[in-house]
């Protein structure tokens, strides 16, 4: 396998790893998320499917497009991470942010509150894993999906550049 479609399938799974482990930790050690954890989650599905369709293209012009919106939503997905810890995991409620209003004004929430409830305000989500807060590992993750992003951009610009 080429090292492109490798990069594009550990975005996907990596991506939903990120729920997974997001999903165990509310339904099997009850750990409740905001609206800021469920809208991160929504980030990483769209990421995955976005990396899936790159995986999956043949021809260039399908897979840049791709890994720019791929870039574009790990920066949404590292700002709504930032954002979570350094304010809204200071708040008292994250009702009516972006997030919050997202979620809830799409439906999402209602359709699927197994994966997109609302269930804790974003100071009570404030939790911590290995000494490190649960916004910070996904702060982190989004920025290694951005680096392997930029890695297949790279790569396409030296393939424009020798043909």
């Amino acid at each position: 396998m080429p090292l492109e479609k490798k990069i594009w399938w550990s975005i996907v799974v990596l991506c939903l790893a990120a729920v997974g482990v997001a999903l165990l930790s509310q339904h099997a050690f009850g750990m409740q998320p905001c609206a800021w954890c469920v809208f991160q989650r929504l980030i990483y599905l769209l990421l995955a499917l976005v990396a899936a369709v790159g995986a999956c293209s043949q021809g260039l012009s399908l897979r840049l497009p791709c890994a720019t919106l791929g870039l574009s939503l790990t920066i949404a997905g590292a700002l709504a991470a930032w954002y979570q810890a350094q304010v809204a995991s200071h708040s008292f409620s994250c009702a009516q942010t972006l997030a919050d209003l997202l979620m809830t004004q799409t439906g999402l929430e209602t359709a699927l509150p197994a994966l997109f409830g609302i269930y804790a305000s974003c100071m009570d989500a404030r939790i911590k894993v290995f000494g490190l807060e649960y916004a910070y590992w996904s702060l982190l993750l989004f920025v290694l999906l951005a680096a392997l992003v930029v890695t297949l951009i790279h790569g396409f610009r030296k393939q424009n550049s020798t043909r």
